[in-house]
């Protein structure tokens, strides 16, 4: 099905609303129309990339004299418009002759728009009526057919070209309405059968918002939740968005299931920000499949992480960890290489330990209860690892230095093997990996 012209842009209603005359440009009447922005400063067509139409109310063209409205118009046909729409009555008395004449010799469409409508009323349905043409008549390759769902998470967990006006148009033909305040939290499930546990997570939450879509060999969903108000959300931690919703999920998800939540962003910060949660989320994922966790993990409930768990081992991993694997190990040696050779030759877990003492403030308690020790025991494997690094384990200039390195040490080891096979299934998902990651 062919893209949206601009002759069906204007037999929509809001559009007829204004009563628009066609003063140039007819031969452009069956241009595609790729979006419809709208602008009142007359450097508008600076932010044009070819394709929209723009809209204006005049106000930018009222006091410029006759080549700097001339400029303007050769301006948006340089940048590929399919049409200009100018507001005529407020702003504006008059279409000026000489944007006229401009745009009749360019060739370009030229509206004048003589009723007031708000243009976000038109933007929004026009808008709303390209998407919908683009989607129905798109030819998917990915595997989730014509889910619009599936493909509007797929955009941005790949960060495709978008812009915010497309992304909420799509959003909301999905159902999708972050209200004023509302926080996003990206979601990547591993193991699940369909998205109902999506589904139980969001009814554990009080409803929240969601966009949800079943991939191949994962579920990815973009949760939208109030702010973080007490009482916001049920349970202790409703102050703490990660947090509820990863208890939510291992409340809900089966054993064996893998879970990774992103970082909360704020729904009115842009689609880039919608992104960076659900890439993060699958970052995290990836991570969760392939590399050992620091800590065991309850032994029949499902793996629930999150991006600010894994940020350490995601910041390490950057650009991928065969393009960065001699710079680790070399970061490893540095800093552990007297434990290294120990444990080469004696059957101990002092890496291990070292690194859940300092990701848990160097708790003994803490510490001992995880790795399932007594805590003289501990205090003799904290004592070797002293005596072998000839330095205290608690020195604060040392404690950035010594994660780093250990959580370096867990990421090349858990590479250094054979991949598992749900790892490599998820190389050939619909998603594929992710761009740049």
């Amino acid at each position: 099905m062919p893209a949206l012209t601009l002759r069906e842009i204007l037999a929509l209603d809001p559009v007829r609303a204004t009563e628009p005359e066609l003063l140039a440009g007819a031969g452009g009447l069956d241009r595609p129309v790729r979006w419809v922005h709208s602008s009142e400063v007359y450097e508008g067509a600076n932010f044009l990339d070819g394709g929209e139409l723009l809209l204006t109310n005049g106000f930018g063209l009222t006091d410029a004299d006759e080549e700097v409205r001339r400029r303007y118009v050769r301006e948006v046909a340089a940048r590929g418009a399919a049409g200009l729409a100018v507001e005529v009555g407020r702003s504006l008395p008059a279409m000026p002759a000489e944007v006229t004449d401009e745009a009749r010799r360019l060739g370009l469409p030229l509206l004048a728009l003589r009723r007031v409508v708000p243009f976000v009323r038109i933007t929004e349905a026009a808008n709303r009526a390209i998407v919908a043409r683009g989607l129905s008549g798109r030819t998917v390759v990915r595997p989730f057919g014509d889910d619009h769902t599936a493909a509007l998470l797929a955009d941005l967990a790949d960060r495709a070209a978008l812009n915010q006006p497309e992304v909420e148009a799509r959003a909301a033909l999905a159902g999708f309405h972050p209200g004023p305040g509302a926080r996003l939290l990206g979601v990547s499930v591993h193991g699940a059968r369909d998205a109902g546990v999506v589904d139980r997570a969001v009814r554990q939450l009080g409803g929240a918002g969601v966009l949800r879509a079943v991939f191949p060999a994962d579920v990815l969903a973009l949760l939208a939740l109030p702010g973080t108000r007490s009482g916001d959300l049920p349970g202790p931690r409703s102050g703490d968005l990660v947090r509820a919703v990863q208890d939510a999920f291992r409340t809900v998800a089966e054993p064996g299931s893998t879970v990774a939540v992103g970082h909360a962003v704020a729904a009115g910060g842009g689609w880039l920000r919608w992104s960076d949660t659900l890439r993060a989320a699958r970052t995290t994922l990836e991570l969760a499949l392939t590399v050992p966790a620091a800590e065991p993990a309850a032994p029949d409930g499902p793996l629930v992480t999150s991006s600010r768990a894994l940020a350490l081992e995601r910041e390490l991993t950057r650009g991928g960890v065969d393009a960065n694997r001699e710079r680790l190990a070399g970061m490893v040696q540095a800093a552990l290489g007297p434990l290294l050779e120990w444990e080469a030759v004696h059957a101990s877990d002092l890496v291990r330990t070292l690194e859940v003492h300092l990701r848990n403030g160097c708790s003994p308690t803490r510490t001992a209860a995880l790795l399932h020790i007594g805590r003289q025991s501990l205090y003799q494997r904290l004592e070797r690892i002293e005596s072998l690094l000839g330095l205290e384990v608690g020195d604060p200039d040392l404690l950035g230095e010594l994660l780093a390195a250990a959580c370096a040490h867990r990421v090349v080891r858990g590479r250094a093997g054979e991949r598992p096979v749900a790892v490599v299934q998820r190389r050939v998902t619909a998603l594929g990996p992710l761009k740049g990651a």
